[in-house]
């Protein structure tokens, strides 16, 4: 009976309460609607973060989060280690969609949309944040996919993806639809895969040290065509079919014809369509069960141009011999009756193994842990 009252309660706040989601605190969001495995529990980690989407975790224990909409950059703080922020600090603003972040020896990389800053010391200087040193400025200035998702890799190099600046199309610069690296300081730009769409989120395998990405499929080929994918790049230059093949073998309309779709590489696994995969990260924590360990986790951010939308969740990757075995739900909720009250943007790992959830609609972050 109490089973079947959760249920009847769910389906009646879908009735009746969604139109009132939009502009609730967060003491008011509907947590529990997020639907999680047996044994996890969600909370509100961090508010007052609105437009949450990238996230970086500084030695620290700062959390470093970039807006795609609104320009800034917060710093968010647990003082008290009870894992509900205190604090939130806004480090910049004004800024041309600051997406990316990533701390590196102390120091605040910001990317927007053509260029890279970093903010030095920034630990030292949260409530009067330095002004910051331009790195690289020479990135295209097309806001159309041009957010961007930044990462040191294993090498040293600040990996830096720029997607294409439409839809879909041939460009003749090659930066366009890559992922590009450079040195810390900014030097030595490069290009390092090819034919990647829009990735706006990647990590290192921790076992093989290789590239794993998601990577958004094109747009108007219909509900379910193409899918979003998962890719795999086990070194520099590797194409990845982008704008002349999508997913395993769906021959571009536009600019697919004489492609053979075997010349690029495929997908690790073809997500859903459209749902917008970017945040992901390898779980490396120790607080979930076993069989989470070296999984992949996947912020599904959420259709736009599905007449049934798909997506506003997070899903679990699980791989096997470095193959992907299966591709599932772990959370989701945030869609109700076909509207979001929620879309998660990215994930992160804290050092206790439980899990961070950016929300750029609810403006929050979320933390999910395990008890068993």
């Amino acid at each position: 009976m109490k089973t079947f009252s959760s249920k009847l309660r769910i389906v009646l706040i879908g009735l009746f309460v969604m139109p009132y989601f939009n502009g609730l605190s967060a003491k008011e969001l509907p947590l529990h609607l997020v639907q999680l495995p047996y044994g996890f529990s969600i909370s509100v980690y961090a508010e007052n973060v609105d437009n949450a989407r990238s996230m970086i975790l500084s030695e620290n224990g700062t959390l470093f989060v970039g807006t795609r909409r609104k320009g800034k950059i917060y710093a968010v703080k647990d003082e008290d280690d009870d894992f509900i922020a205190e604090k939130v600090f806004t480090i910049a603003e004004g800024l041309n969609m600051p997406n990316g972040v990533e701390v590196k020896d102390g120091n605040l990389y910001v990317a927007e949309v053509n260029r890279v800053l970093r903010y030095d010391k920034i630990e030292k200087h949260l409530s009067n944040p330095p002004e910051p040193l331009v790195l690289y400025d020479d990135y295209p200035t097309d806001r159309h996919h041009g957010w961007k998702f930044i990462r040191f890799g294993p090498d040293g190099r600040l990996y830096v993806p720029v997607g294409a600046p439409c839809n879909v199309c041939d460009e003749e610069n090659e930066v366009y639809a890559s992922i590009t690296s450079m040195k810390p300081d900014g030097s030595d730009m490069k290009v390092y895969s090819h034919g990647v769409r829009n990735t706006v989120g990647f990590d290192w395998h921790p076992g093989t040290g290789e590239l794993w990405f998601t990577d958004n499929g094109r747009d108007w080929l219909g509900d379910d065509l193409p899918p979003d994918e998962l890719n795999r790049a086990d070194g520099p230059g590797l194409h990845f079919g982008f704008p002349y093949c999508h997913g395993d073998d769906i021959v571009d309309p536009e600019f697919g014809s004489g492609r053979d779709c075997d010349d690029y590489v495929k997908p690790a696994r073809n997500l859903g369509p459209h749902v917008a995969a970017i945040g992901m990260r390898f779980y490396q924590g120790k607080m979930f069960p076993d069989k989470y360990r070296n999984q992949i986790f996947i912020a599904e951010h959420g259709s736009w141009n599905r007449s049934v939308p798909l997506g506003y969740r997070i899903m679990l990757v699980e791989l096997e011999a470095n193959q992907v075995r299966s591709y599932k739900v772990f959370a989701e909720g945030w869609l109700q009756r076909g509207k979001p009250w929620g879309r998660p943007a990215d994930v992160l790992i804290l050092p206790d193994g439980s899990l961070l959830i950016s929300d750029d609609l609810a403006g929050v972050i979320y933390r999910v842990a395990y008890t068993g």
